[in-house]
C-alpha cells in the first residue's frame, strides 16, 4: 500500500546570494515562499525537480520540501524550511532586513 503524496514545493539556494529560493509557477526562483509552486503530485513534483536541478548556474542544492496551503500561498511544514525563509541568520542581511523594515 503506498503512502498519501505530501504536497512539495521546489526549494534551492540561490547559486550567487546563497538565499532560499523556491521555483514558482512560471519557472521564476523568488525569495518568498508563498509564491511558490504548491505541487500535489508526484510525478510532477520529481518533473520540477529535475527542471530545477538543470539550473546549475543559477542555484545550488535543488531539493522538494513539504508544504501545506495557506491563505497567501504555500507554506512550510517543518521548522527547518520556516527558518530558512527567514533568510540567512549569521548576521542581519537580506530578508531579515527586508521584513524589519
Amino acid at each position: 500500500m503506498s503512502r498519501r503524496f505530501i504536497p512539495k514545493v521546489v526549494t534551492a539556494n540561490d547559486l550567487i546570494l546563497g538565499d532560499a529560493v523556491y521555483l514558482t509557477a512560471d519557472n521564476r526562483w523568488s525569495r518568498l515562499h508563498s509564491e511558490a509552486e504548491l505541487i500535489e503530485d508526484e510525478d510532477h513534483a520529481n518533473a520540477r525537480l529535475a527542471f530545477g536541478a538543470a539550473q546549475k548556474l543559477i542555484v545550488v542544492g535543488v531539493y522538494l520540501a513539504d508544504a501545506k496551503p495557506g491563505p497567501n500561498g504555500p507554506e512550510p511544514v517543518h521548522f527547518r524550511e520556516e527558518f530558512r525563509t527567514r533568510g540567512p541568520s549569521n548576521y542581519p542581511h537580506g530578508k531579515q532586513v527586508e521584513t524589519a523594515n
